[in-house]
């Protein structure tokens, strides 16, 4: 009896051990807290593990794997299998992706931020790009038209810009530059304190980054139309784990990307509804650009850094213009379905 009882023990645990075996856990960096800007990796990761009955879970944290300026050297490592990272972070390690920065690319909702990340996304040069750090891409993190809370005086003109000492990263720092501004790329983590001990009279960010970060109740104003661009942050997945996983398992992760950013916009949506009623809360201001200026300031930062952009990558060897022309192509058959 002894004996039969160790032999059923020992194939009990055998069992538990191959059943522990056959589940995959991946971990997932991202950086912050819980905001709309990472809603559609936790709905990914719930519909993952519901079309694999558990067997496939991701483990989501937040600064608790890497720094985000980190999160793609991560990745090429396999320090963990799923990260968030944003172009402007190190445009010398994505320069395809950077095209989706510039100003003024006349994106005008998520929907088609949506359109154009993917499409540029799926361009052969990001592809091999992204190969080079044992990336791939797996979805965008769409996010509207940034715009600047300020403190001290509202600014509504580019003279008022001049000098302005603002938080913008990329393709908008370049725009702000061009005007005067004195951009600085500190970390959306680093916003708040830098704005609140005066590193920074201004930061750009989206609406959701200016809660979730505290930059609005540090803020006096916030400029609702002025709409420069906006930072594109994709969500890659290291290839040897991709390549890794069972055909069910790819099929579920894959399968899960268009709900989970469905369920993204529509999330997000709810928060641009409540944004007005949040500012009057916050007693901030809101700044309307004029016309006069926007077209002063597209005229002063939009093809001149486009220009210079394409110029530069291509002398790099990167597809520029076609990645370029690949936005525009985008934004009008996106226009046309609709």
């Amino acid at each position: 009896m002894h004996k039969l009882l160790s032999h059923t023990a020992v194939a009990a645990l055998t069992l538990a051990f191959a059943g522990e075996a056959m589940a995959t856990e991946w971990n997932v960096s991202l950086w912050g807290k819980r905001r709309a800007f990472t809603e559609h990796v936790h709905k990914l990761a719930e519909l993952v593990e519901q079309k694999t009955n558990g067997e496939f879970t991701m483990n989501i944290s937040y600064g608790g794997l890497s720094k985000n300026r980190e999160n793609l050297d991560g990745i090429s490592i396999g320090a963990f299998e799923m990260a968030q990272f944003c172009a402007g972070y190190h445009p010398d390690k994505n320069r395809a992706i950077t095209v989706l920065e510039l100003p003024f690319l006349g994106v005008r909702n998520l929907a088609e931020e949506v359109a154009v990340s993917n499409a540029v996304y799926a361009h052969p040069a990001v592809t091999e790009e992204m190969a080079q750090w044992n990336a791939k891409m797996l979805m965008t993190s769409p996010m509207p038209q940034y715009n600047i809370a300020g403190t001290g005086e509202p600014r509504d003109t580019l003279a008022d810009f001049d000098g302005m000492r603002v938080r913008a990263t990329g393709g908008l720092g370049k725009a702000f530059a061009a005007v005067g501004a004195v951009p600085t790329s500190v970390t959306s983590s680093e916003a708040y304190q830098a704005m609140q001990s005066g590193v920074v009279d201004t930061v750009a960010f989206a609406q959701h980054a200016h809660l979730s970060f505290g930059t609005i109740n540090e803020a006096t104003w916030w400029t609702e139309n002025l709409n420069p661009g906006t930072v594109n942050c994709p969500v890659v997945v290291n290839i040897d784990a991709y390549e890794g996983l069972s055909d069910a398992e790819r099929e579920a992760l894959d399968g899960s990307v268009g709900e989970a950013i469905d369920y993204y916009l529509a999330n997000y949506g709810e928060l641009l509804k409540k944004w007005d009623t949040i500012l009057e809360e916050k007693n901030v201001t809101k700044v309307t650009i004029s016309d006069e200026q926007l077209s002063e300031f597209k005229k002063v930062a939009a093809d001149p850094i486009a220009a210079a952009w394409i110029e530069e990558m291509s002398a790099q060897g990167m597809p520029a213009q076609e990645l370029y022309d690949l936005v525009g192509a985008t934004l009008e058959k996106t226009r046309a379905s609709n």
